[in-house]
């Protein structure tokens, strides 16, 4: 480790150093990761299905593939590993390996001693939502895929916006106003009454909400890359570049965007924890992903209509709570990392 740092730039060491001594943000990526390697993997975390049978001296792997329930002594054409006919079967003449948590976000408990929801018990430690399904598993999940949609939106959208941006600033002069007046016509159409009518015509899922929101997610980005562009093209080494018959293309993606790539990666983390909170937001009005998504809007919104089921809004709004502010804690160590101002301590 040590061998690998000392072939990084003095610049880079500086940034890192300086990135470390911000302690809170730098347990807070820790911890992040940490969370990101537990819920990645989910379906091996939380699941209604064994990893591994063993029946009669034959392997069966139902996390990968489903069975008919005629391999173990049924005639469904599914099985259905938490059955106990299914299980005994099973136990009787082999064996299986469960996650550690026995549900996924779609597992309805059929087995609650209470009408759902029900409080948090042994055998579902955050309760269970007005579906009865397990709240632990959907956080699980939830939690996973709140991240794949926000990282996704946000690379998207650094792409978009930092192109966009490099071509306005640049370039200047006519392209600059023109795209700065349709950019200024593009930010004021409301985009809660263009969700309510696209979902009216298609079913958003995933790939639908991520490009109706990417479509407006970009803008911010591409007003910074466009100041610094703006700044760089006058400057020296830049002319010296252009005089020397260098492309347009070679002068913006070599000498021009590294030095404006640094004021837009402290804003990644920022926009980063702004798409999980939009997503978090459109579920909760029932206008983002379809119902049955493993969503943190969706328990939120569960809360507010179980007021009596007090543990659904404390779980969504304490998962919410602490996943934007491990983010922006992040974000704020990154943008003191890159703050030439800034000496490690």
């Amino acid at each position: 480790m040590r061998l690998g740092l000392k072939q990084l730039s003095p610049l880079t060491r500086r940034r890192l150093a300086v990135f470390r001594a911000h302690r809170r943000g730098y347990w807070s990526l820790w911890i992040f990761l940490g969370l990101l390697v537990v819920t990645l993997p989910a379906e091996f975390v939380a699941n209604d299905k064994p990893l591994i049978v063993n029946y009669q001296g034959s392997y069966y792997f139902p996390i990968f593939r489903d069975y008919p329930e005629s391999e173990f002594g049924g005639f469904l054409a599914r099985t259905d590993y938490r059955d106990p006919f299914v299980r005994d079967r099973i136990e009787a003449d082999g064996w299986m390996i469960w996650p550690p948590l026995r549900y996924s976000h779609r597992t309805i408990n059929w087995d609650l001693a209470t009408p759902a929801p029900s409080a948090p018990t042994a055998d579902n430690w955050l309760g269970t939502d007005q579906q009865g399904r397990d709240v632990l598993a959907g956080v699980i999940y939830g939690f996973r895929l709140s991240v794949l949609f926000g990282l996704t939106l946000t690379a998207l959208s650094a792409v978009v916006g930092v192109a966009l941006g490099a071509v306005q600033g640049y370039f200047g002069g006519w392209v600059d106003l023109s795209l700065q007046r349709l950019m200024e016509i593009w930010g004021g159409l409301p985009v809660l009454y263009i969700l309510i009518i696209m979902s009216s015509v298609v079913d958003l899922g995933f790939w639908w909400l991520l490009v109706i929101v990417l479509a407006f997610s970009w803008m911010p980005l591409t007003g910074l890359v466009r100041a610094e562009f703006l700044r760089a093209r006058k400057l020296d080494y830049v002319r010296a570049a252009s005089a020397l018959g260098l492309r347009d293309a070679v002068i913006m993606r070599r000498h021009i965007l590294p030095n404006a790539m640094v004021a837009t990666l402290t804003l990644l983390p920022f926009t980063l924890s702004a798409s999980i909170a939009t997503l978090t937001a459109l579920d909760f009005l029932g206008l983002g992903l379809p119902v049955g998504s493993p969503s943190l809007g969706e328990l939120l919104s569960q809360g507010r209509a179980n007021l009596q089921a007090p543990w659904l809004g404390v779980t969504g709004f304490v998962v919410l709570a602490t996943m934007l502010s491990l983010l922006i804690f992040i974000g704020e160590a990154v943008r003191e990392a890159f703050d030439p101002r800034r000496v490690a301590a």
